[in-house]
């Protein structure tokens, strides 16, 4: 990695300790208190409104989860592309934690998507759906039984959680894993996992997900509309942290991809020990000299450090900053290599909320343009597994920011 991507994974002046925090996550706070159908020209079609399936739904287990038939609000099976057609630009929005704790994020972004016709995948923590009363039952590799950095959610936004899950898998997204515990420092970090400490934490993500009703003895709730068994086939790691040896494990499982990677580049990706490796990645950082990377967290570090309230009077110019590198990152890509843009989001209102409105103001600036496809990671990974590895290959031979030479029709042409 060169100098300019690893200060923007590391932040400028950060030391050691902030540097593992900027590559992945913090702790989250604790509030008390469409798309129409049409093809594209890069051989993609959009997914018409999702409708209410037909399908009896099947109970699955204690009646936590279900089965109700194929998932609605998907696209038509992604097809190759043709000789010379130029790739769609292809944007995921993706969620860290994914579980609303009462400051209404998790529904304002189930609206965003709606109203711009965007998939997202969300990375549901499996002890989001634990009730604190019964966290004995988490068993953390390495770490004391009922452990968690991230602590766990009241009650009622454990309930809250539950129906935005069940929500958003109805309108067409992806409900992926953030494993459980957040365990980023010390001897019983993520990082020092290995492949059996990895396939423990998940069994208990899925059984977390799986026997919420057992372990809260809620019976007035809906079950999940999905068999998360066959639904899980991708994840981030805390602080992006542990990919080499979760790995193994995730291909053993028949995961499809990762996105754990500390800090990729604007190309088109490959694989890593059989799963696609989907990094978060460098973009442009306006007014600074370096590159950072495509998550909130990350700005929020290199913009107040490690304080989630910095001045109040330079929110503005950090909301801008946050909003105009998403968009740098995008156009970069849209205008040349077509490279996909992947952005790793946490529901908080870190300095005032300005990382959700950038957030916001992001999908507006991308959607409805000519090409662009704003996918969950699972539908992007349909796509590329639709494509010729030729094609693919070609595409890889194109550096960040690097047009086709002689334009798409020429270069894509005897691919």
């Amino acid at each position: 990695m060169g100098d300019i991507s690893r200060r923007g994974l590391l932040g400028a002046g950060l030391g050691a300790a902030a540097a593992l925090g900027a590559a992945g996550c913090g702790a989250p706070s604790r509030d008390k208190g469409g798309r129409t159908g049409a093809k594209d020209s890069g051989g993609t079609e959009v997914a018409s409104k999702p409708s209410p399936s037909s399908t009896p739904v099947r109970l699955i287990g204690d009646g936590s989860t279900s089965d109700t038939g194929k998932q609605p609000g998907q696209p038509p099976a992604p097809v190759s592309l043709e000789p010379g057609q130029a790739p769609p630009q292809f944007v995921v929005f993706s969620w860290d934690g994914a579980g609303e704790v009462g400051n209404g994020l998790f529904p304002r972004f189930l609206k965003v998507a709606k109203d711009h016709g965007a998939a997202m995948t969300f990375f549901l923590s499996g002890i989001y759906l634990l009730p604190e009363s019964k966290k004995d039952l988490y068993r953390p590799p390495n770490n004391p039984v009922g452990a968690s950095d991230i602590g766990y959610l009241t009650d009622g936004h454990i309930k809250d959680t539950l129906k935005y899950v069940h929500q958003a898998w109805r309108e067409g997204h992806e409900i992926g894993t953030h494993f459980n515990g957040h365990f980023c420092a010390g001897s019983g970090s993520v990082g020092n996992w290995t492949p059996a400490d990895w396939e423990n934490e998940i069994e208990q993500a899925v059984g977390f997900v799986t026997k919420w009703r057992t372990h809260s003895g809620w019976t007035g709730i809906d079950p999940l509309p999905f068999d998360y068994t066959k639904e899980l086939v991708g994840a981030r790691t805390p602080c992006l942290l542990g990919q080499r040896k979760l790995l193994p494990t995730a291909r053993k499982l028949g995961w499809r991809y990762d996105s754990s990677s500390p800090g990729g580049r604007q190309e088109w990706p490959g694989r890593r020990q059989g799963l696609w490796d989907l990094p978060l990645q460098s973009i442009p950082f306006p007014g600074r000299s370096f590159e950072t990377l495509s998550m909130d967290y990350n700005f929020m570090v290199n913009q107040s450090g490690n304080s989630t309230r910095g001045p109040y009077a330079k929110r503005p110019g950090w909301k801008r900053q946050a909003r105009d590198a998403y968009l740098a990152g995008f156009r970069r890509a849209y205008e040349s290599n077509r490279a996909p843009l992947f952005i790793g989001n946490h529901f908080e209102q870190w300095n005032g909320g300005i990382y959700m409105d950038a957030v916001e103001e992001a999908v507006k600036g991308m959607a409805g343009r000519k090409d662009v496809r704003l996918v969950s990671f699972r539908q992007f990974c349909d796509w590329l597994d639709a494509q010729r590895p030729r094609v693919l290959g070609r595409l890889r031979t194109l550096g960040v920011g690097q047009a086709p030479p002689g334009g798409w029709n020429a270069f894509l042409k005897t691919a």
